[in-house]
């Protein structure tokens, strides 16, 4: 009996001990990140879709609402800014952003070139152990800093010179977009460290373009003709096409923002529809009760101002606030546009202020009251309206600080090396012939 026990106790020993590189290898496998293919294949299909707000989505909204003879430069712009801005962004501009470095306002040149980026390299998501391929971090982030130079073109449409628009996008990138993306976005952020929440880009983007296209409107002038030529959209079917696509393509923008196809991701892209939907119907009575009309102008203009207001509030809100949020955006928005821009006389000739920058300082500072649990937002039990709303505010007056000073300066710099605006004549005969040498129309 005793042998029989040995015997068993040691075939228990040797099991136990053929079992521990099994033991070695399930902690090795809990321990090493995750790559999923749905966040994965999410991710890119995200990527594409702010590609395609930019082009052809923001393109076509805005060659909508020139005059004719000004089509064809609003799509050049478009399409030339999103090609330099990429090439911009793998040769330094993810390095600026996103390189590592430890300093608060930037990302050092840690990835200047993409160095020590490969196939294997990963970038983290918002659950820990689950990454993503770096690569697919590094084209969404591209797509964004892509689309918000291409947003501030509206400001000065019609009048500026084609070569001014590429230099100060240029540099306006370089020295203002990529630090305020590491402030807000990066773990070693100034603004992320302030505890300020942007899901997907209200400061970095709308509130940084918004800001810009302001300065922009009145270091340049006004057009000439204002308020004396006929300046109606062209075609407010190319517009509301646009506006269309900006709508389906901010779903990458905003869910996108989410890095993986989770439920995180789902609130946020039912938030994009609601709060969207809220603000086109706002604007649509706005317009009701002053003009005694609703214009389709007026629903494209909601239609974005409701997708700005969203963006930065998008994944820590519950879908009711998202509706209170829309319907609130755009009678504010409407004001500027129509009254407090006549009112001081400046020519944003898209209205790229008045919705984008407005929308994004009331959505960034909205974020702060919706994501209270009580609210429906995801604010966590200790979580305190006041001091969260105090930290949004301080975001927005850094970021208006930040990129008003800055575009002030590199407009001024614009103007010395190539001036900014085009011949009166030129101006006159319209930028498709005169710099481009085309026309968007033929008889």
């Amino acid at each position: 009996m005793k042998n029989l026990t040995k015997i068993a106790g040691l075939a228990a020993a040797l099991a136990a001990a053929a079992a521990l590189p099994a033991f070695a290898q399930d902690a090795a496998a809990e321990a090493a990140p995750v790559i999923d293919k749905g966040d994965v294949a999410w991710m890119m299909i995200s990527s594409a879709l702010v590609l395609f707000m930019t082009i052809p989505g923001l393109a076509l909204f805005y060659g909508g609402l020139v005059r004719t003879k000004n089509m064809l430069s609003v799509l050049m712009q478009c399409t030339m800014i999103t090609a330099v801005v990429m090439i911009i962004w793998v040769l330094y501009g993810y390095s600026f952003a996103f390189g590592g470095g430890t300093s608060p306002f930037w990302g050092g040149l840690g990835k200047l070139f993409l160095s020590g980026v490969t196939m294997d390299s990963t970038a983290a998501t918002f659950t820990d152990g689950v990454v993503l391929p770096e690569y697919v971090f590094i084209a969404f982030q591209m797509t964004f800093a892509a689309i918000t130079p291409a947003l501030f073109i509206g400001a000065f449409a019609e009048r500026i010179k084609f070569s001014a628009v590429i230099l100060f996008t240029i540099l306006w990138v370089t020295v203002i977009y990529f630090p305020i993306a590491h402030m807000v976005w990066d773990g070693s952020g100034l603004i992320f460290n302030m505890g300020a929440v942007d899901f997907a880009g209200g400061t970095v983007v709308h509130i940084n373009a918004g800001i810009t296209a302001l300065v922009a409107a009145l270091v340049i002038g006004p057009r000439i003709g204002l308020g004396k030529d006929m300046m109606a959209p062209h075609s407010m079917t190319l517009t509301m096409t646009g506006a269309a696509m900006l709508w389906v393509g901010w779903f990458g923008f905003n869910a996108g923002s989410n890095l993986e196809a989770t439920a995180g991701a789902t609130l946020a892209m039912l938030n994009t529809f609601v709060c969207t939907a809220a603000a086109i119907v706002s604007w649509g009575l706005v317009e009701t009760l002053t003009r005694g009309k609703a214009s389709g102008l007026g629903a494209a203009s909601g239609m974005v101002a409701g997708l700005v207001a969203i963006t930065p509030a998008c994944g820590t809100t519950g879908p009711v606030g998202a509706i209170v949020l829309g319907l609130a955006v755009s009678p504010v928005c409407y004001f500027f546009v129509t009254t407090v821009k006549s009112k001081f006389g400046y020519d944003d000739s898209l209205d790229v202020f008045g919705v984008h920058g407005i929308g994004g300082i009331i959505g960034a500072i909205a974020t702060g009251i919706l994501m209270a649990p009580g609210l429906g937002g995801t604010g966590g039990d200790d979580f305190a309206m006041g001091a969260q709303v105090l930290i949004q505010i301080k975001a927005v007056i850094i970021t208006l600080l930040w990129s008003g000073i800055g575009s002030l300066i590199l407009l001024y710099i614009v103007k010395a090396i190539t001036g900014l605006r085009v011949s009166v004549d030129d101006e006159r005969q319209g930028l498709d012939l005169t710099t481009h040498g085309e026309s968007a129309y033929h008889s």
